[in-house]
């Protein structure tokens, strides 16, 4: 369990000033100045050995992104774009870190500019994130009232600016590439890779996209050591990591926790348990709602980190844990987000355009009981049709809730078909 002393984000739950004084008096904004005098490169291999890892969803290491960036500026600026869009469902960390921390994403942001090169961050941040917006932008203002940010961010000479772009709440820009198009005022579609942003990015100059919890823990780091950091956790999985938990708890709950704690134990000891007992439980979707659910047998021992995850065939995403006791029909809930996905989909790719409607025709009529055994085989070859057939991993999302279901419940996708053909006799 992680120690007191080595939370990053110590006013999660808005307990006190989110301001620059009580900011400060937190430890942000300490001698910043010192961290960026080690210059660039040292700040890239502080990073690197580190072993953070994105929080967005992806889990690439943040220090070797970071490197990709061209090493000298040229007659092309550099960006840093800040991915704060959140819009997986069962996420809601960052939203917490932009309202109740903001200076350490700003803060953050400094640094990391200064390591890629960029003189200016854009945040692109959900347009329904209201409250978040405003936080955010005071605390922008409120650095460079103080000379924090500006055209001599704490006095090192750098000149940082610092923006806040609001979206308008599609999912489809939560993809880096697609943010960086809605940045440019164009529709929110990704874009075919190669070119990799770090190379043709925003207004196709040199970028470097983040996100929002990735970021604000790098003052931590920095002033920490890359040591401390990855000591906690496990090998390549390291730090700390926000757990988003809700669902069929008895206290749902954002919670700062070691990367690699065993899900068991992060359920009962911040989470109050699962409704009804640990016996209750029926499935766990441990990283939002793009990864597959997994069931009580595997959430019995399984670890919450990247590689723990992915050895049982699921992933920690973004670690939003959603919770699904024994009265869950989890046919339905798979449903509903096939639904989400097919009116996220942005149309662009032919296999997630039209695939992800099959995908959600195809479990409704198995929630209502008219489907057959030949037709969950033919789902099942519908989402290997899809997954990894398209620009972004969207489609890859919308796939693999469904192959989780046939995979690991498919006693209860059996139960489904075997009362339709009773109700047709």
């Amino acid at each position: 369990m992680l120690r007191d002393q080595d939370r990053v984000f110590t006013n999660l739950y808005g307990l006190h000033d989110w301001g620059l004084k009580g900011a400060r008096s937190r430890g942000d904004w300490d001698n910043t100045k010192a961290i960026l005098e080690r210059g660039r490169d040292a700040i890239i291999e502080e990073v690197k050995n580190s072993g953070l890892r994105g929080r967005g969803g992806a889990g690439f290491g943040t220090g070797m992104k970071w490197s990709f960036m061209p090493k000298t500026e040229g007659v092309r600026p550099h960006y840093l774009v800040i991915n704060a869009d959140e819009g997986e469902p069962g996420t809601c960390k960052d939203r917490e870190i932009m309202r109740f921390d903001p200076h350490k994403l700003v803060e953050g942001a400094l640094i990391a500019s200064f390591a890629v090169g960029a003189h200016a961050a854009y945040i692109y941040i959900r347009g329904e994130f209201i409250r978040e917006a405003q936080n955010l932008q005071a605390a922008i203002d409120q650095a460079y009232d103080a000379g924090l940010i500006g055209d001599n961010a704490c006095g090192s000479g750098f000149k940082f600016d610092c923006y806040v772009h609001r979206g308008a709440g599609a999912y489809i820009c939560g993809e880096e590439s697609a943010l960086i198009e809605s940045l440019e005022g164009k529709k929110g579609q990704p874009r075919l890779k190669p070119p990799f942003p770090a190379g043709v990015g925003l207004y196709g100059c040199p970028t470097t996209v983040n996100n929002v919890e990735s970021i604000a823990v790098v003052p931590a780091i920095m002033r920490r050591s890359a040591g401390w950091f990855a000591g906690l956790g496990r090998p390549k999985n390291s730090g700390t990591k926000l757990f988003c938990i809700s669902g069929h708890v008895n206290k749902p709950c954002n919670v700062e926790e070691e990367m690699g704690i065993p899900l068991k134990e992060l359920l009962e000891k911040h989470a109050g348990g699962v409704r009804g007992g640990w016996d209750n439980l029926l499935a766990v979707i441990p990283g939002g709602c793009s990864v597959p659910a997994l069931p009580k047998s595997i959430c019995d021992t399984v670890l919450m980190d990247f590689d723990s995850l992915r050895e049982v065939r699921s992933g920690l995403g973004t670690a939003a844990v959603i919770v699904m006791d024994k009265s869950t029909d989890i046919c339905r809930a798979i449903a509903r987000l096939s639904r989400f996905y097919k009116h996220e989909s942005c149309g662009q790719c032919t296999p997630c355009r039209e695939g992800t409607g099959w995908m959600w025709r195809l479990m409704e009529k198995l929630v209502r009981g008219e489907s057959s055994f030949e037709e969950v085989e033919l789902l099942e070859q519908v989402t290997r049709q899809v997954e990894g057939h398209t620009i972004c991993a969207l489609g890859d999302a919308a796939a693999w809730p469904i192959q989780g279901l046939i995979r690991n419940f498919r006693s209860e996708v059996d139960k489904k078909i075997a009362g339709s053909a009773q109700s047709a006799a």
